[in-house]
């Protein structure tokens, strides 16, 4: 716990520029300009649905052929004409607020697993480029990591998974750069590290 507690700057540095490249990326940049698509003309009757059925919150795969839907043969036609859908219904409507709380809680959280990988795995006088590297390719793991079991798994289009591979590898190579610039400084405070 000690050498998470000396590694505090720069798990909080991490986390705070990471936030602030997130906001710019997601913001400023055309990187997910076409992420989300407007239904257009079919909200209302969409929303209508929604509505009419009340859904409960939770996520919904249609055409259904869990349990025994895949021995169902009313179930596999439905399967092969399609089409095919995840539906993501909310318990309440979605307050900025509190994801983007959340989203600075999960970015110290990566920052303090990659901090802790770091002071077990590097030594109290890792030169910048070792660190860089170790940071950066925990960083890329922990950032990037779940963009193709989002397309494989969740039906996210593949056309988006380069998007959120960038954005792992900026977060990565910021995380790395300022665990790399604040390594000697926070090392020495590291008990056991030689």
């Amino acid at each position: 716990m000690s050498d998470l507690v000396a590694l505090w700057l720069p798990i909080i540095l991490s986390a705070v520029v990471c936030f602030v490249a997130s906001s710019i990326i997601w913001m400023a940049s055309p990187l997910h300009k076409h992420d989300y698509k407007d239904p257009g003309s079919k909200e209302g009757p969409l929303l209508e649905l929604l509505r009419s059925q009340s859904f409960e919150p939770g996520v919904y795969y249609v055409p259904w052929c869990g349990g025994k839907g895949n021995k169902d043969p009313e179930a596999m036609a439905r399967v092969k004409q399609g089409p095919w859908g995840m539906l993501i219904v909310q318990g309440c409507a979605p307050s900025m607020g509190k994801m983007l709380g959340l989203w600075f809680f999960h970015l110290v959280l990566v920052s303090v697993f990659i901090g802790y990988i770091a002071s077990n795995a590097l030594p109290h006088g890792a030169s910048y480029l070792k660190v860089f590297q170790v940071v950066g390719a925990t960083g890329f793991l922990a950032f990037a990591g779940y963009s193709l079991p989002l397309s494989i798994w969740h039906g996210l289009p593949w056309s988006q998974v380069p998007g959120r591979i960038v954005d792992g590898l900026i977060y990565a190579l910021l995380t790395a750069g300022i665990f790399g610039w604040q390594w000697p400084k926070a090392a020495i405070n590291i008990p056991g590290l030689n």
